[in-house]
């Protein structure tokens, strides 16, 4: 009989982020995550309820309102500019730039509108205002170690990839 998630139990999942409204999946997973169930908050609550008494091959969706974890979105934090005036490196949409403010706060902005004559960057997390679900399949349930429960997580060592069967896109 296989394991099922509970406290203390040590989890590997491989994930996807799909936009409710598009179908598009915003994050895939290259490498399954492991953590232990019960011992952090890795994972929201609405997630690990979904997770508690399910086995490993089980595919649970979850879904959820990122403006409830990551705020809603502010239009401050985007700014369109002449592309002129971007330097050529940051020309590419997806693209990271990481600024800091009058504080001193190191601030991160993502490209997500580029044309002819101008630039855009983003400052609000890609999931703020966005209904989304997590896709999450279920690798490995397995008793986990004390140096684990106390972690949170796993100690040294890589996910089983053997035993991932990552879910297509």
């Amino acid at each position: 009989m296989s394991e099922i998630i509970q406290n203390n139990k040590y989890v590997e999942l491989a994930y996807r982020v799909i936009d409710q409204k598009s179908g598009e999946v915003l994050v895939a997973v290259e490498f399954p995550i492991g953590y232990v169930h019960g011992a952090n908050d890795m994972l929201m609550s609405s997630v690990t309820d979904r997770l508690a008494g399910k086995a490993a091959g089980a595919i649970i969706d979850a879904p959820f309102n990122g403006d409830q974890v990551f705020g809603a979105r502010d239009e401050s934090l985007v700014y369109t500019d002449d592309i002129e005036n971007v330097p050529e490196e940051y020309r590419k949409i997806g693209t990271t730039v990481i600024a800091e403010n009058d504080k001193g706060e190191t601030l991160s902005f993502i490209v997500t509108r580029m044309d002819d004559k101008t630039l855009t960057i983003d400052g609000n997390h890609p999931l703020c205002g966005r209904e989304v679900v997590f896709k999450l399949e279920i690798l490995k349930v397995r008793d986990a170690t004390e140096e684990e429960i106390q972690a949170g997580g796993p100690i040294g060592g890589k996910p089983d990839i053997k035993a991932s069967l990552l879910m297509p896109l």
